[in-house]
């Protein structure tokens, strides 16, 4: 059984992975064929794993300092990304809280005097030109002054910017966040959001899960570096995988970092 097989890849893919430095350089034969040890087979399975709860940037950075013997670069880079896990999840937390507040808040009164575009930057620490390009997404609906044309936002119209913003920082798309905030402006309520909000959770959680994998995985790959059992169970790849130069402007397949 060859290593490119047991994970589900090309034979070049591996190969650019070793010549990337996410995977340890194999040895070779005296014919030339490369001989993969268990090593390489934990280390291929932590990069895979890493790969999906920290993304490849991260999982390359984080493999590489691996390798090289440098596990306080490695670790630093894992806290790097739970840290921006946890500021996902306050995040989540603070729309979670405030979007009831926000969708629910009483519409605009006769006596309610509207905002200019200005006042409202300045309320959500954005600038005018924000608020414009959430405003041509079709997320904002100001009206305009009879007299001097000029944007003024009512209560209900600070409502939705306010959701907006929060929305933003939560890392949705403008698009999503239209359909959202119609949603919560119309009849129905904020059943659009609490469902907005509730896959966001899951998502979390699913990258959450990812990274504890991707952590696990690495701890053998560390463990076996530190017993130094590069030849144990040697797999060596067949006559099929030995080097071939792939055609001219051709990547052979291979997966990217």
């Amino acid at each position: 059984m060859d290593l490119a097989r047991r994970h589900g890849l090309t034979a070049q893919a591996v190969r650019n992975y070793e010549r990337n430095g996410v995977i340890p350089a194999a040895r070779r034969t005296g014919s030339g064929y490369r001989v993969y040890t268990e090593l390489h087979v934990v280390a291929l399975s932590a990069y895979l794993a890493l790969v999906q709860g920290y993304g490849y940037r991260t999982a390359a950075v984080i493999m590489r300092a691996a390798g090289r013997g440098d596990v306080e670069s490695a670790l630093t880079a894992l806290d790097g990304a739970h840290g921006l896990l946890q500021r996902d999840r306050e995040t989540l937390a603070t729309v979670a809280s405030a979007a009831t507040v926000l969708a629910s808040a009483p519409p605009s009164r006769p006596g309610d005097r509207p905002l200019p575009v200005g006042a409202v930057a300045h309320r959500l620490d954005v600038t005018p030109a924000t608020l414009r390009k959430w405003e041509q997404a079709g997320i904002l609906v100001p009206a305009r002054d009879r007299y001097t044309h000029h944007r003024m936002y009512t209560p209900d119209d600070v409502r939705d910017a306010e959701l907006t913003h929060l929305l933003r920082r939560g890392g949705y798309r403008l698009d999503h966040i239209a359909t959202v905030v119609a949603q919560v402006r119309s009849a129905g309520g904020p059943e659009a959001l609490a469902g907005s909000l509730a896959g966001w959770q899951e998502r979390l959680t699913a990258r959450g899960r990812a990274m504890l994998t991707g952590s696990a995985r690495l701890d053998e790959y560390l463990t076996l570096l530190e017993k130094d059992l590069l030849e144990e169970s040697p797999l060596e790849e067949s006559p099929l995988e030995k080097d071939v130069a792939p055609p001219v402007g051709g990547t052979g397949g291979a997966a990217g970092l």
